[in-house]
Parts: C-alpha cells; structure tokens; sequence
C-alpha cells in the first residue's frame, strides 16, 4: 500500500512541477541571428515570438514571456517621441502556451515525449526506493 501511495506522490509532484511555463527568451535579434536562454513565466503571462521590421527594411525579432491581454498584437514605436510620425519599428507578437514553444519549429510532441520521459524514469526512481 505504501509503495502505491509513494508512487501516486511521484506522478503528482511532477506534474505539480511542470505547471510553471517556460520560454525562449531574446530581448533583441536582427535577421536570423537571436541568441536565446530560457525563463520562467509569471502567472498571467505566455510564451511570445515577436516578429518585426525597424527602419521599414531591417527584420528583428524578440522572444519572451508576455501578459496575455498583450498577445496577438502589432505594437509600432516611434522615435524620438510617441507622437513623432517617425516609426523606429514595428512588431506583431504572436503568443502560444506550452513549455518553449517560442522556439525556431523542432520535432512536433518533443514537450509531450519529455513529460512521458519523466514520468517513466520518476515511477522507476519509486520502484527501487521502496
């Protein structure tokens, strides 16, 4: 019965674990080239993948966690001032919500693949402790 109960706890703890939603994160790339690190949403925020043109021929991209109610948005920024006609860039940041999916496209169902994984190797971990 312990061994049971112990088991359930391990399941339980790693999806406990998983809830937080973890990004790609990129305050600034231009063309291709954006070098990224990873980091953890706050609660009401999503993964995000801006997409961009400065100076009307340049493309950058950013990458990060967003408020939700900023998702989906075109965002134009002017410079030297907000009601200057000139635009620096603008950037239309589309948002998804499963761990790192603000990434360059990968193999489809890895985050699935490697929550099983886990899974797997934790009720193992279980077996041989108890």
């Amino acid at each position: 019965m312990n061994r049971i109960i112990l088991q359930l706890f391990a399941v339980g703890f790693c999806f406990a674990v998983g809830q937080a939603l973890q990004c790609y994160k990129c305050k600034l790339g231009i063309w291709n080239l954006c070098i990224t690190s990873i980091t953890t949403c706050e609660e009401g925020e999503h993964c995000f993948n801006g997409v961009g043109h400065a100076v009307s021929f340049m493309n950058i991209t950013m990458k990060g966690c967003l408020k939700v109610a900023d998702c989906n948005q075109t965002k134009e920024v002017n410079f030297p001032t907000s009601t200057s006609n000139s635009t620096a860039y603008s950037m239309t940041k589309t948002c998804c919500t499963t761990n790192l999916c603000n990434a360059a496209p990968g193999l489809p169902g890895a985050a699935g693949v490697s929550l099983a994984f886990a899974t797997v190797a934790t009720l193992l971990a279980a077996n041989i402790l108890v």
